[in-house]
């Protein structure tokens, strides 16, 4: 394989260029951007040509989850390898459903973030260790009120469940306040949850605050 375009997508800076010197190491590899924030990524990507990214969920603005969904709607030749540090089964759940091609948690080893970008743009589907047992774990869960949630939806929930308020989401997520109660409605109605109290016990109860 020659010249594999990559981009990286998460909003520390530090992060961003340890990922560029390690990935250029590799000959067949060149980091075509960098992106500190979703719509910059979603914007960027929809208008120029990359093979990979390497995307961070933990991001500002619609946030990793919303914009996978929607990177793979607009541009479904892009291989989106999530790289977060969230690891439970809730979340690489959602990421696969969402669209990833490959999860990494970022306690895997340099070496297998490389390993990864060249396998998920020949196709392959990579999963750490931790990733795979995540996921086994959330096939076991179906019952769980988050599984029936949108990408978007299981966002909105878990800033729900730590406490926000809808103000304060639709600041974070930069939508209407209208939209977040929206979200919220809908949430009740498919969660069975009817009040951030409920939210909370049920994200603690399956590992979703962490």
């Amino acid at each position: 394989m020659n010249g594999l375009r990559v981009a990286i997508a998460d909003d520390h800076a530090i992060v961003r260029t340890g990922y560029r010197r390690l990935l250029e190491l590799e000959p067949n590899v060149s980091v075509v951007a960098e992106f500190g924030d979703c719509e910059t990524a979603y914007t960027w990507l929809g208008a120029h040509p990359a093979d990979v990214l390497i995307l961070d969920l933990s991001m500002p603005g619609r946030g990793g989850l919303e914009t996978l969904r929607r990177l793979k709607a607009r541009v479904p030749a892009l291989k989106i390898l999530v790289f977060s540090m969230h690891g439970t089964p809730a979340m690489v759940s959602q990421a696969m459903q969402a669209g990833a091609d490959g999860y990494l948690t970022k306690s895997s080893a340099p070496d297998a973030l490389i390993a990864a970008v060249q396998e998920v743009a020949v196709g392959g589907r990579p999963l750490s260790e931790d990733a795979a047992r995540a996921l086994d774990e959330a096939a076991g869960d179906r019952q769980a009120p988050h599984r029936v949630l949108s990408p978007r939806e299981f966002q909105v929930f878990t800033m729900l469940a730590q406490g926000l308020v809808v103000d304060e989401i639709a600041g974070q997520l930069r939508v209407s306040a209208k939209t977040v109660a929206n979200y919220q409605t809908v949430i009740r109605q498919k969660t069975g949850l009817s009040n951030a109290l409920e939210m909370f016990r049920s994200a603690r109860a399956h590992a979703l605050l962490e």
